[in-house]
């Protein structure tokens, strides 16, 4: 059997301006692409919204930043018509801005 480290026995004659490339090629790997939601799926999604909003319900949140799918658990405060995002307090109060068009799965969280 082949014991070869790879590129770790090669990063030490190679300069750090490649390093970084190779790591920045490496993270690319990672991302995922956004997906595009369909017309009931985005009622569904209001509906959801309506009904935490109404019944001051915790929802988990899955919406799409950085080229990464992020969860989000907290309240929904308000919708915001004109900028299309929703107003959101987490657990410890601090609030955050969702955009509409980032949102993927709003689900009710017990």
């Amino acid at each position: 059997m082949i014991r070869d480290r790879g590129r770790i026995k090669w990063t030490s004659m190679m300069l750090p301006e490649h390093v970084k490339m190779l790591r920045d090629w490496a993270k690319e790997d990672t991302f995922k692409e956004k997906i595009e939601l369909d017309e009931q799926q985005l009622e569904e999604l209001n509906s959801i919204a309506a009904e935490a909003m109404e019944e001051r319900r915790q929802v988990a949140i899955t919406h799409y930043a950085s080229r990464q799918y992020e969860l989000f658990i907290g309240f929904i405060h308000y919708f915001d018509p004109l900028q299309q995002r929703l107003h959101t307090v987490d657990q410890f109060d601090h609030p955050e801005y969702l955009l509409m068009e980032n949102i993927v799965d709003i689900r009710f969280y017990e």
